[in-house]
């Protein structure tokens, strides 16, 4: 955003600084609209009416278009993502996801897009969403992997791209290894399963074209840059 101060990494002021962008496809949260659609795809339906999908980190709700079977409930610390939020029938909550105002085992689906590589302490966030995710419920995430590569092309390269990331939204120190992702989910009884994700490059240059037409996400054997990854918590 033109004007907006200069925040260090991670900052979640930037957040406010960029509230007016959420719904803007072509703004700069577009790779975001990407993502949920990409997410979306791998949300089960429900068995039955009034089941919780958590979205952890839901900012503007942009799950919202693809938790409408669900009681969609947002969790979020930017104030003002969560008003955006409401506005798209988002029970949204302010609160850290490192303590889940959630009853164990309330959530059929728990949602973690692009908020694991955002975290201080991955192993109790993990924690949360597997303690809240009821026997049999599925959790879904996506991330950033954590090498050199990775840095390069998603800091140092993405960061300056239409579409991509906004400057400084990210901290490279936070990327998430998949193998330790995996470990963590597994102390929990959540075998996850994870695949690369890339977007279309035919679809991106029609975007770089024009501004307007949506980027398909699409997966991929390499999980070094974005990662996807679906898991089940054992029945007990």
């Amino acid at each position: 955003m033109k004007g907006a101060p200069v925040r260090d990494r991670n900052d979640i002021r930037q957040y406010d600084d960029l509230a007016d962008a959420w719904w803007r496809p072509e703004g700069a949260f577009a790779a975001l609209h990407w993502l949920a659609v990409a997410r979306g795809r791998l949300v089960p339906r429900p068995l039955v009416p009034g089941e919780v999908l958590l979205d952890l980190g839901c900012g503007g709700g942009l799950m919202a278009p693809h938790a409408s079977s669900y009681r969609h409930v947002g969790v979020d610390l930017s104030a003002s993502a969560l008003r955006v939020a409401r506005q798209h029938a988002v029970l949204a909550v302010r609160s850290d996801a490192t303590r889940l105002p959630l009853c164990d085992g309330t959530a059929s689906v728990v949602v973690a897009g692009e908020l694991l590589e955002h975290v201080r302490d991955l192993p109790a966030v993990v924690a949360e969403m597997c303690r809240v995710l009821r026997p049999g419920g599925t959790v879904v995430i996506d991330t950033i992997n954590a090498n050199r590569v990775a840095r390069l092309a998603l800091v140092g390269i993405a960061e300056r791209l239409p579409g991509g990331p906004p400057p400084r939204i990210h901290d490279p120190e936070l990327f998430v290894c998949p193998d330790r992702l995996r470990t963590l989910f597994a102390e929990h009884d959540v075998d996850l399963s994870v695949w690369g994700i890339r977007p279309s490059a035919r679809d991106y240059a029609r975007f770089l074209a024009d501004r307007r037409h949506p980027v398909r996400m699409v997966p991929t054997r390499s999980v070094t840059l974005v990662y996807q990854g679906v898991g089940r918590k054992g029945d007990g």
